[in-house]
């Protein structure tokens, strides 16, 4: 049990328990009826507003009280402890009369994830049980998450990387074909700018993940970050005879760090770019909306499915996996300017239709002396 578990036992104990004792010694005084029912409410009440999945079990298995959470996530049902593993560990420890722990991962409910419970089942007087809970889904999550990572960014090295390899021996194999070797070489070139691209974006999104922004936050000039992003995109959208535009409301500032802020932008306009055919048109724009900036990068390329709208900001998530690679995309992008957004204090939201094409929207909260009169 963690220190967290610990001290709700000692809660549950030090509050909860008098009221479990009145409703103990009442039951061997017979007199039950009001005094039990007072003693229940006292109980429920103490134990409702808890935030893990807290339960007082009678010697009978019946639930005598919980807390809103074992409810909800469905430990207990009704006046029943839910799980068949739980009614198995108190028969555990009524019969070495000692507390009993076990890791429980309950199914999802209707509209509600699966959730993985450290469950402590302590013995009571005249065969009574507490039932703790302590909510380990957000580990078990980052786990899963942590792994998922590793494993994609395994793939994801492992195809320039090897596409290196190849590439180096065939232009050693061409020595005596010129053409061969530079064509091999530009090829090379091309992998390795890759490469470099690809362990960049994972340092950045490391350090987004472990620093806050916010530590070292100074004004920043939205115009300056937008106009630094668009002139780090202008020379790609140029070759892919793509129209840049610009549009930036003077005097927004916003909290926070410049550098961040304009990896953000950039990958927005990069994306637009490599998701849009040749004569398509993108634009970035600024503007106030109350107490936050809008920043808006919108295009007219071949947009995003519905269902691809609700994975895009996942790490390595490419909605067309083919066409990222071919413009250099690391699948990093969008997850990259999520975590900066969020780090600021602010949110961002995607308008698509197939075929229509898309608009990215960051709300970020205004600078106070930024903001017009």
């Amino acid at each position: 049990m963690t220190p967290n578990a610990l001290a709700l036992l000692a809660l549950v104990f030090g509050a909860g328990l008098g009221a479990l004792a009145v409703w103990l010694g009442v039951r061997r005084a017979n007199a039950r009826d009001a005094s039990q029912v007072i003693a229940r409410q006292q109980l429920g009440e103490i134990l409702s507003p808890l935030r893990a999945a807290v339960a007082v079990v009678t010697d009978a298995d019946v639930v005598l009280a919980a807390s809103s959470f074992a409810k909800a996530c469905g430990l207990v049902r009704g006046s029943s402890l839910g799980p068949s593993e739980v009614l198995d560990m108190l028969t555990d420890t009524r019969q070495k009369g000692r507390p009993v722990e076990r890791d429980l991962r309950l199914p999802p409910g209707p509209g509600s994830p699966v959730v993985q419970l450290a469950v402590k089942v302590v013995p009571l007087s005249n065969g009574a049980a507490l039932v703790v809970g302590e909510d380990r889904s957000a580990d078990l999550r980052f786990s899963e998450t942590r792994r998922d990572f590793v494993a994609n960014i395994t793939h994801e090295l492992k195809t320039p990387i090897g596409a290196i390899g190849l590439l180096a021996e065939a232009a050693d194999a061409a020595a005596d074909d010129p053409d061969a070797v530079h064509r091999f070489l530009g090829k090379l070139s091309k992998e390795n700018r890759r490469l470099n691209e690809l362990v960049s974006q994972i340092i950045a999104l490391s350090r987004l993940q472990a620093e806050d922004p916010m530590l070292a936050a100074h004004e920043v000039d939205v115009a300056g970050v937008l106009e630094a992003s668009v002139a780090r995109c202008r020379e790609i959208a140029e070759a892919g005879g793509i129209s840049l535009s610009l549009s930036a409301e003077p005097g927004l500032q916003v909290v926070g760090d410049a550098e961040e802020l304009e990896t953000a932008v950039t990958n927005l306009v990069q994306n637009a770019v490599a998701y849009s055919e040749t004569g398509a048109r993108v634009a970035v724009t600024s503007r106030s909306s109350g107490d936050r900036v809008e920043i808006r990068v919108s295009d007219n390329g071949i947009g995003i499915s519905e269902a691809d709208q609700a994975r895009i900001f996942e790490r390595f998530y490419r909605v067309d996996a083919d066409r990222s690679r071919a413009s250099g995309g690391t699948g990093l992008g969008l997850s990259i300017v999520k975590h900066v957004v969020h780090a600021h204090g602010g949110e961002v939201a995607v308008w698509s239709k197939l075929g229509q094409g898309s608009t990215f929207t960051l709300r970020l909260p205004a600078s106070q002396e930024g903001v017009p009169e």
